[in-house]
């Protein structure tokens, strides 16, 4: 079944449902032609599993498929939205009636036709993450399990994780124009308890993007999963409490993007922007950073979690420069807000299913390296925060305020990295905390391949990225431990 949607997703939906690209386009150009401005019907078929071992037993094994349409009228400002969780002709037909009365209320009119431009091939594997043996997978568990608590004496408890999924998606406009995707994703965490003299710790620690079961036995990939996971574990058994007050900041490589991508990425959203009510709402062309900032988002990476081979409105992914050199280049885009703001389609059009429209999304974002050493960088701060992980945090997309709490970190003395504490907390305003990098390191990583955002009630798989940096002047909570 899922084999043969990997040869082509078109014939998979015309085999499984009797629903051809030239039937939903007949389909929908009739009931919605001449009455909007834009229309398209996006179908899709996912296959979800979760595997959980707790306690070195199996405590979960479950698996779920879904599957629906969801169609999506565009009359000016004004989207009609519509979704079935039975994909048949009657359904479809009555969605692209329910999407029509709500965006032909604006009076607008005209089927615009979108060129598809030509789909990438960013992770066709041999095997799909899904489809793997079910004993390879729980043997996976049981070794992650062995090996964390082997790391130290001191580990109680060990939860692992491994979610793999298979999406089908077909994208059909009104002016005629089809494309499909299929869209592997695993990921594996492993989440340590450490106890000592009373006192309990959480480590957590996993990986994975658009890769097949294979990606975690290169290299034993997993053993360092387990091992990281326990060490942050017992790291934090003998951690101070972080210290309060406005001090020099240094972000270690690759995790720590996560700031970039909640405190400025989202700013850099095309809908914000043509409402007004972003940080960075009209000002493309002006300094909004440090000369030695430059932001990307780019959904064009292999395998990675963040990547797309077209996003869900069927436009290819591409990689988009938004700020070069301090200087605000444009925003991520999808074919609304582009058409409203006189722009081009990004390939940034993003939904967390059929159940939901696109709206403008981050793939994978990151700031690109400079040419500091990063040992240099440390050395360059007589005292400090050095923040290499980070858990939750809050932003308010208008202000750019932004609340970010380190889950591991370390003081800085002297322009060494010495205690680690606990209860450290980023707070500042992203546009303000661009302007204020001031090294740039030459080592930018990505992440391992952990990051779900949340936006309007939606999440989505995303990527970030960073060289390790130095934030001048910023203001960090503390607490007590």
């Amino acid at each position: 079944m899922m084999d043969l949607a990997r040869a082509q997703p078109a014939r998979f939906f015309a085999d499984r449902f009797n629903v051809t690209p030239g039937v939903v386009e007949r389909l929908i150009g009739s009931a919605l032609k001449g009455r909007v401005d834009d229309a398209d019907v996006y179908l899709e078929y996912r296959v979800n599993e979760e595997l959980v071992l707790e306690e070195s037993v199996v405590k979960k094994a479950a698996r779920h498929v879904s599957q629906g349409a969801g169609v999506r009228a565009q009359a000016g400002t004004r989207t009609g939205y519509a979704h079935t969780d039975d994909i048949s002709l009657r359904n479809l037909e009555e969605a692209a009636r329910q999407a029509r009365a709500i965006a032909a209320q604006s009076g607008n009119s005209g089927i615009v036709a979108v060129s598809g431009g030509r789909p990438h091939d960013l992770y066709t594997l041999a095997e799909a993450p899904i489809a793997a043996d079910l004993a390879r997978k729980l043997d996976l568990l049981g070794w992650v399990d062995q090996a964390a608590r082997g790391a130290d004496p001191r580990v109680r408890q060990v939860i692992a994780t491994l979610a793999s999924e298979d999406v089908v998606v077909l994208v059909v406009t009104a002016s005629g124009w089809s494309v499909g995707d299929i869209r592997p994703l695993t990921r594996l965490n492993v989440t340590v308890i450490a106890e000592e003299g009373g006192k309990r710790e959480v480590g957590s620690y996993g990986g994975g993007g658009r890769v097949g079961l294979d990606f975690f036995l290169q290299g034993e990939r997993w053993r360092r999963f387990a091992l990281e996971a326990a060490r942050q574990a017992t790291l934090k058994l003998r951690a101070l409490a972080a210290p309060a007050g406005t001090t020099t900041v240094v972000l270690g490589p690759g995790w720590p993007g996560i700031l970039l991508h909640e405190a400025v990425g989202h700013g850099l959203e095309g809908d914000f922007n043509r409402k007004g009510v972003s940080a960075f709402a009209g000002r493309v062309g002006q300094q909004v950073a440090s000369e030695l900032v430059t932001v990307v988002d780019d959904g064009t990476i292999a395998n990675r979690r963040g990547s797309l081979n077209v996003d869900d409105e069927g436009t290819p992914t591409g990689r988009t420069v938004l700020i070069e050199n301090g200087v605000l280049r444009g925003y991520m885009q999808d074919k609304l807000n582009a058409r409203l703001m006189g722009m081009t389609p990004t390939g940034n059009g993003r939904r967390e299913s059929f159940a939901y429209p696109p709206m403008p999304r981050m793939t994978n974002t990151f700031m690109l390296a400079g040419q500091d050493d990063p040992t240099d960088i440390i050395r360059s701060v007589r005292q400090g925060l050095y923040a290499v992980a980070f858990g939750g945090g809050q932003v308010d997309i208008t202000s750019g305020k932004f609340v970010f709490s380190a889950s591991e970190a370390y003081l800085i003395e002297d322009g060494r990295v010495t205690a680690p504490v606990k209860g450290a907390t980023l707070i500042g305003n992203g546009p303000d905390a661009l302007t204020r990098v001031a090294r740039v390191g030459a080592d930018l990583q990505f992440d391992e391949g952990i990051g779900t955002c949340g936006k309007d009630g939606q999440s989505v798989p995303v990527g970030v990225g960073l060289p390790t940096i130095r934030i001048d002047g910023m203001t960090v909570g503390g607490t007590q431990v």
